[in-house]
Parts: C-alpha cells; sequence; structure tokens
C-alpha cells in the first residue's frame, strides 16, 4: 500500500509541495482534481529545468524490462515486477486512429460515474484503486502509446493527456462490474512528454465473452480538459495479438478467457472487424513471468471531428463492450 503524504504546516496553513490546500480538513489524497493538476503542472516545470521528459520519469517508474519473446512460458503464477516500455517516438503513421465506441463501462462521466474528477487520477500505476484500495492481480503489463499529431507533420503530440481503462484478469470493469462497483482500479491518465508517449503500469486484460481482448483509451488535448468527455478528441481502442493471449489465458488465474477467445476473431469483432485492427493491434514483447510491454503509435487527425463521444446507454448490458462476467 502506498503511503498517505502528509501535508506541512506553513503560516498559512497546510500545504503539499508549497502549495495550499484547497479542503483543509481532507487528506492530499482527497483533494480534488484541481489540486492534482496544479501537482501535476509544477512537477513537470521542474522537470523541465532539469532535462527530465514525464516520460523518462514515468518509465524509470516501471521495474525491470522483459527480454524475451512475446511467446513466452506460461509459468503457473506471476511476480509483481512490471516490464519498462521503450522510448522514444516513431515519425511514421500509416493513419488517423479509428474512432470507437467507448463502450458501456467508460467511468468517465458520459455513462454515470465519472473516475476523472476523482482526485489522484493523474497516475502511471493503474493497478490499484485510488485511496489505496484494492490491487488487481493478473499478469504484469506495460502500457506504453505514442501519441503523433497528424496536422503538425506527424510530430509527438506534447501535453496531450491519455485516459486508459481496461478489465482486470476475471473480465470486469471497475465502477461498473458486479462486487467492484467501489473500486477504481485499472483507470488512469498520464501527460504526454516531448516524445508524445504515456506509459502505464498494469495487468493484462482478460477476455470476455463477445469481445475481443482490448484496452480502452481516449485522448484530452491537455490535462485541464479531462473532466468533460466531451473534450476528449479521439476515442479508440488497443487490439491485442492473439498468440500473446492464448500464453496469458492459460493461467489459472484468466480462467474463462480462453474459451471466450475461441469464440471470436479480429475480422468478427464488432469494433475491429472493419478492418482487422489494422491501426490498432499492439506489438507485445515479454512472457507471462516478467510480464509483457505493449506498445501502440496513435495517429490524431484535429481537422476531422470525432465521431464517438458517449458511450452506449445502461452500463449494465454488454452492448457494444460485449458482457463482462457477472453482468
Amino acid at each position: 500500500m502506498n503511503r498517505i503524504p502528509e501535508p506541512d504546516q506553513t503560516p498559512e496553513g497546510p500545504a503539499y509541495e508549497g502549495r495550499l490546500l484547497d479542503r483543509v480538513d481532507e487528506e492530499v489524497v482527497d483533494q480534488g482534481v484541481a489540486f492534482d493538476i496544479r501537482t501535476l503542472v509544477s512537477r513537470r516545470a521542474v522537470l523541465s529545468l532539469l532535462g527530465i521528459g514525464a516520460g523518462t520519469l514515468a518509465l524509470a517508474a516501471c521495474a525491470t524490462g522483459a527480454a524475451s519473446s512475446s511467446g513466452g512460458s506460461t509459468a503457473s503464477s506471476t511476480t509483481t515486477s512490471t516490464p519498462s516500455p521503450s522510448s522514444g517516438s516513431t515519425a511514421t503513421v500509416a493513419g488517423e486512429i479509428p474512432d470507437e465506441t467507448a463502450g458501456p463501462y467508460p467511468g468517465d462521466g458520459s455513462n454515470g460515474v465519472d473516475v476523472l474528477e476523482q482526485s489522484g487520477i493523474v497516475r502511471s500505476d493503474i493497478r490499484s484503486s485510488l485511496d489505496n484500495g484494492t490491487t488487481a492481480a493478473g499478469v504484469p503489463m506495460a502500457l506504453s502509446l505514442t501519441i503523433l499529431d497528424m496536422q503538425n507533420g506527424n510530430a509527438p503530440f506534447i501535453d496531450v493527456a491519455v485516459y486508459v481503462w481496461h478489465c482486470d484478469a476475471e473480465g470486469g470493469y471497475s465502477m461498473y462490474s458486479e462486487g467492484i462497483e467501489n473500486e477504481t482500479y485499472l483507470r488512469g491518465v498520464q501527460v504526454a512528454g516531448s516524445d508524445g508517449t504515456v506509459s502505464f503500469t498494469s495487468i493484462f486484460p482478460a477476455c470476455y465473452s463477445g469481445r475481443w481482448p482490448h484496452i480502452h483509451f481516449e485522448v484530452y488535448p491537455n490535462v485541464e480538459s479531462i473532466t468533460d468527455a466531451t473534450n476528449a478528441i479521439a476515442t479508440s481502442q488497443v487490439a491485442l495479438p492473439q498468440d500473446v493471449c492464448d500464453t496469458v489465458y492459460a493461467l489459472a488465474e484468466y480462467s474463462g478467457s480462453s474459451q471466450n477467445l475461441s469464440q471470436v476473431t479480429l475480422d468478427s469483432d464488432n469494433v475491429f472487424g472493419d478492418d482487422g485492427g489494422a491501426l490498432q493491434l499492439a506489438t507485445v514483447t515479454g512472457d507471462t513471468t516478467s510480464g509483457y510491454v505493449v506498445s501502440l503509435t496513435v495517429g490524431v487527425d484535429t481537422s476531422t471531428t470525432p465521431s464517438v463521444s458517449e458511450a452506449p446507454s445502461g452500463g449494465q448490458g454488454g452492448g457494444p463492450g460485449g458482457t463482462p462476467p457477472g453482468q
């Protein structure tokens, strides 16, 4: 569990890292998203003076990298270490990332609950719920998304905020699925540094009935705009390769995923089926013991109007999102 930071006592009142607390009767972690944004901006200013990018800081937080190929061994248990994604931007992109549904479980305020207004959501390690809650178990995964600005010659899209969310090893979505409605794990936001890359420490998601294994994400112009889902300039999904999924889903903790995977293909999936996930299929390396590095280059064209702005209604059915266990 992470230690809850203690405020400093100043003549003006309680403060954290020189910033007065907005809610003097609450802990630092409960100050709200506005306080988090001020803290993030302040830290990035310091890092820029030191010549250290936000992407570098996120990578340094990851544990040892995975060196073996994607067809790794099917270990019976996993470690808590996580692989580390490689840094650097990609100067070319095949096309604009397709607009996709946010699904019934976005947690961005477009379909009920809203995690993006909660303190602490700007984080790289998304395995635990906010406020030191439950930690999701599963094969370690380091996710790296490199966002390119297609209107600026495919330059790294600096300072965009990327919100990522996905299901756990049992196929459930925090904030929505039965028994984990009060959890917020496997959801988080990162801000792209000078290389346009955001990095997350997470676990490999399950395959639930009706959907190909995937990871959701939304791209926002900046971190200040994340509290309104209609501000997103891109909403899409990352598809995971079948050979890696077959290996991971052989593990006992992913019970049921192999059977679900056998009933769907990239071409038949109701999200990736248009083109077999041509621009959304991630590059994956690693194994089940040291974990996997999942990488994708995402082209964002701000001259086009996003066609997906909100999730399907309901939030408890499968819809375009499939049907996670317990629904």
